[in-house]
């Protein structure tokens, strides 16, 4: 439940960029803490964005992500006409899946990293905002995965506040709680 991180308590640098790529996904986890299903499918404000949706969305691009840099086809395959699918769980889709799917994720995206210098590269996608035959290094990979998390979950704690007026800080609090039972 890290939300505060000491970058020399994680022994080296790969170890600290993942702490905080970590209290980042907490920050996502925490904004599902205690909704139903229903609760977290819900779009409070003006945007289409759903805590559900952002969970499964920032779970699938880490996926991508890490596919992407040990150069492996993409098990998730988006594109203009599919993209919305991302952020939106299938029909009788569970949130808890989708954490649990995340979870797998992280632990091979840390594996990953630990397994690699942060100095190797690997090709970035032909994308129009890439340049051609661009390459970036892994450490560009796991400050690229914090700063997307990061995005989001701040977009989550709009969402959870406008649902039922719970803080970030109020469900660090109430994890805590449920933690230690």
């Amino acid at each position: 439940m890290p939300t505060h991180v000491l970058a020399e308590d994680h022994g080296d640098e790969a170890g600290a960029l993942l702490a905080f790529l970590e209290a980042q996904r907490g920050g996502l986890r925490r904004a599902v803490l205690g909704l139903t299903d229903a609760q977290a499918a819900l779009r409070p404000t003006a945007s289409e964005l759903s805590l559900a949706g952002l969970v499964k969305h920032v779970a699938e691009t880490e996926q991508t992500w890490l596919e992407t840099a040990q150069e492996r086809p993409h098990s998730i395959e988006r594109n203009a006409e599919n993209w919305h699918l991302s952020f939106q769980l299938a029909d009788g889709g569970r949130v808890a899946d989708v954490l649990e799917f995340w979870d797998g994720v992280a632990r091979r995206t840390e594996e990953f990293i630990r397994s690699v210098s942060l100095n190797d590269t690997f090709p970035l996608p032909a994308a129009p905002w890439f340049p051609p035959e661009a390459r970036q290094s892994m450490r560009w990979l796991v400050l690229h995965l914090i700063e997307e998390t990061a995005r989001h979950a701040g977009h989550a704690d709009i969402l959870r506040e406008s649902l039922d007026g719970k803080t970030a800080f109020a469900l660090v609090d109430e994890e805590s709680r449920v933690l230690q039972g």
